[in-house]
C-alpha cells in the first residue's frame, strides 16, 4: 500500500524525486543515458551490467546510489539481484539483451530456441521479480525494436521476437496493474552497440539516415532515454509499445 506522500510523488508528472529507478544493462548506451536522465529527474538509480570495470566507472559518471554486475541472461543472478536490491523500487528499466541476427535456414535449432527465448524471458522473469518490489503507480520500460516488422530475408527471428514483445507487454500490463508496463521500440539508435554491430558501415548508415529520414538526423540514446524517463514519470500510460525511429518506418523499403 502506498502512503499518502509517496502517490503523491509517483502521481507527480514530469520529475522522479524521491523515486528510485533500476536500470538492468545500465553501463553504456541507452541504459547509461536513461540512468543519467533519472538522476538528473531527481531520482536515485541503481545500475547493472555484465562488464564490472565498465559498470564501476559508470556508476561513478551518473553518481548511482549502487552498481551490481551480473549477467542479466542468467535467471539465478537476476533473481539474486532483485532478492538483494533495496526496496522500494519505483521503475526498472531494461535495456540488456542484444538482438539475434541469425540465419533461419542454416542456425542450430538449440541456438534458435535460445533466440527465441532470450529476450521473452528476461522480459517475463523481470517482470515476475517486480511483484512486490515495484511500487503502486511505479512502472517497468522494457527496450525492443522496430527493425524486424517488415518481413525481409534473414530475419525471421528477429522479426519474430520483435512482434512478439508488444503482445507481451499488453498482457504483463494487465497483469501487473497498478504497477504500469510498457515498451520503448527503438529503430536504428547510434550507441556503441550500433557501432560494434556495424563496424565499418556505421558511418555509411549515419549518413544514409541523416539524409533520408523525417528528422533530418540520426536517434541517439538521449533521444530513447528521454522517452524513458517520460513513461516512467508519466502515470497515465501503461500497456503500449512507443516507436522512436525518426520516421525511418515511413520510408519505403
Amino acid at each position: 500500500m502506498l502512503t499518502t506522500t509517496r502517490a503523491r510523488t509517483l502521481g507527480f508528472v514530469g520529475t522522479l524525486a524521491g523515486q528510485r529507478v533500476v536500470v538492468v544493462g545500465g553501463s553504456a548506451g541507452i541504459g547509461l543515458e536513461t540512468a543519467r536522465q533519472a538522476r538528473a529527474a531527481g531520482a536515485t538509480v541503481v545500475i547493472t551490467g555484465r562488464d564490472a570495470r565498465r559498470l564501476d566507472a559508470a556508476a561513478t559518471e551518473v553518481g548511482a546510489d549502487a552498481a551490481a554486475p551480473f549477467d542479466a541472461g542468467d535467471s539465478a543472478a537476476l533473481s539474486s539481484f532483485f532478492r538483494s536490491v533495496a526496496t522500494p523500487i519505483d521503475h526498472v528499466m531494461v535495456t540488456a539483451g542484444a538482438p539475434h541476427y541469425l540465419p533461419p535456414l542454416e542456425v542450430d535449432p538449440e541456438e534458435a530456441r535460445h533466440a527465441f527465448a532470450d529476450k521473452l524471458a528476461l522480459t517475463l522473469q523481470v517482470a515476475q521479480e517486480s511483484v512486490g518490489k515495484v511500487s503502486a503507480g511505479g512502472s517497468l520500460v522494457f527496450v525492443g525494436g522496430t527493425g524486424g516488422r517488415r518481413p525481409r530475408p534473414g530475419y525471421a527471428l528477429f522479426g519474430t521476437v520483435t512482434t512478439a514483445l508488444p503482445a507481451l507487454i499488453a498482457n504483463l500490463a494487465l497483469d501487473l496493474a497498478p504497477v504500469r508496463v510498457n515498451l520503448i521500440a527503438p529503430g536504428f539508435v547510434d550507441t556503441p552497440l550500433s557501432a560494434r554491430l556495424l563496424g565499418e558501415d556505421l558511418e555509411r548508415r549515419r549518413a544514409e539516415l541523416r539524409a533520408t529520414l523525417p528528422i533530418g538526423r540520426v536517434v541517439t540514446a538521449e533521444d530513447v532515454a528521454s522517452l524513458a524517463v517520460h513513461l516512467m514519470a508519466n502515470t497515465a500510460l501503461t500497456g503500449a509499445t512507443y516507436d522512436i525511429d525518426g520516421g525511418q518506418q515511413l520510408l519505403p523499403t
